[in-house]
């Protein structure tokens, strides 16, 4: 491997023509104003995509998080109407809570109302 290096770097290299060669003009070998022209539309197009992609991918983030927001929020109450029920269920309600009817005389010690005659 050290040998190739050695032999590449102390190869001569060809030397370059400093003029062009006989049949070829100048505007053969530039790409002239079209050139530039299609480069400048190439570049300016491709700057116009990529900040419409950015756009467009930041507002479907946006549009994501609003929905995890959403369903967050859409959760927490169902949680909380959760609670609230088995807060019912519970016994934490007056009618429900046999002791609190028994304390005051007006129920009966089961918890079960009686049917009115």
């Amino acid at each position: 491997m050290h040998s190739l290096l050695l032999t590449l770097a102390t190869t001569p290299t060809p030397m370059p023509t400093p003029t062009l060669r006989d049949g070829i003009s100048e505007d053969q070998v530039t790409p002239g104003l079209l050139g530039f022209i299609m480069t400048a539309f190439f570049v300016v197009a491709t700057a116009l995509l990529i900040v419409d992609m950015v756009r467009r991918i930041r507002r479907v983030r946006y549009r994501a998080q609003v929905e995890e927001e959403r369903m967050a929020a859409a959760a927490a109450a169902d949680v909380d109407a959760a609670d609230a029920q088995d807060g019912l269920d519970d016994g934490t309600h007056p009618a429900a809570n046999p002791s609190a009817q028994d304390s005051n005389g007006s129920g009966p010690a089961d918890g079960l109302s009686r049917p009115r005659e």
